[in-house]
Formats: C-alpha cells, structure tokens, sequence
C-alpha cells in the first residue's frame, strides 16, 4: 500500500518520530526526510549551535523555511521538528500540505528516559525554557498539547509500544482512509 499523499508525523521531541519516519518509508516503499537534519544540513551546524549564535527566533524562521520545503517535495515521510507547531502559519501548512498528520504521542516519564539515553540528541537540541531539557518536559509538552491538537493529527501512543508496532498502528490507519477515499 502506498499512501496518496505524505505522511507527516508531529509530536514532542523524544517520541519517536525520526525513528517512526525511516521505518515507515522503508515499509511504503517511499522516502523519508528529518526536518531537523535537513534545518541542521541547510544552516551547517546544530540546532544548538543556530540558537545560540543567532537565537530561537532564527531558528524557528529557518525550521518554517525548511518545512515548506519538505513538504513540496511529494510523497514521501516527514518527521517535523518537535516545535514546529509553536507558529500559527506551520500549523496551517500542516493541516494544508502535511498529508495524512499522524501526531506521536507519550508520556512525560517515557520522553525523560529516552532523552536521557540519547545523549546525542540533548546535545544538539537545548533546553527550551531552562538549563536542563530532561526538567522541562511536563511544562514544554503541557504548553504544546492545544498547538498539536490543533493540526487535527490522528494521534497515536508511541510510548508504549516499540517504534515497528508505531509502524503498523500507521500503515492500518491508511488502509483505513484509503478504504474511506474509494
């Protein structure tokens, strides 16, 4: 099976997406884009580093920039930075251009563990509203909901089941909208 449209999954940072992503290409048949690798690949530096050069405010100019261009490219799967929501005109061209909106979902006790055991990933992505990233994440991700809410995502849990089972729960939610769409 092979969706119509792209498959663009939203979701705080930690549940899954990047992971999700690849695997749910490579199950399609279709390819798949990190929009913070390719924010990283554009500006040639982290997003650590953009921000604390130039501040979050160009680096969410540059992530709205890289969103767009993402999601011209056609089909294919797209795992969004975890903010890209913060900004009323992503979340438009979500609902838009995003295609079937798959919104990764976990609890707060489950993104501390998996961030604490990605170091890679703390070092390159800052803490958002103090100096500890693993602290923030209630607060962040309570702020977050409506804006995720607002793209009108078909949420599913991927905390609580392994990235490949995140796959199949996505692949049945498209039988079921192509079923729909006939």
């Amino acid at each position: 099976m092979q969706p119509m449209a792209t498959v663009t999954l939203i979701g705080y940072r930690g549940t899954g997406k990047s992971t999700v992503a690849r695997l749910l290409a490579a199950r399609l048949g279709i390819p798949s884009w990190d929009a913070d690798v390719e924010l990283e690949a554009r500006v040639g530096r982290s997003v650590a580093a953009l921000i604390a050069e130039r501040g979050e405010s160009a680096f969410r100019d540059e992530e709205s920039a890289v969103l767009a261009s993402l999601l011209e490219r056609g089909p294919g799967v797209l795992a969004t930075g975890g903010g890209v929501v913060l900004r009323s005109p992503n979340r438009d061209l979500l609902r838009r251009r995003g295609g079937h909106l798959v919104w990764l979902t976990a609890e707060p006790a489950v993104i501390r563990r998996r961030l604490a055991a990605d170091r890679a990933t703390l070092a390159r992505r800052p803490a958002l509203v103090g100096h500890d990233a693993l602290a923030e994440v209630e607060t962040v991700l309570a702020a977050r909901l409506p804006l995720y809410r607002d793209c009108g995502a078909v949420e599913v849990d991927a905390g609580s089941i392994p990235p490949e089972a995140v796959v199949e729960r996505i692949v049945g939610l498209l039988a079921g909208v192509a079923g729909e769409e006939r």
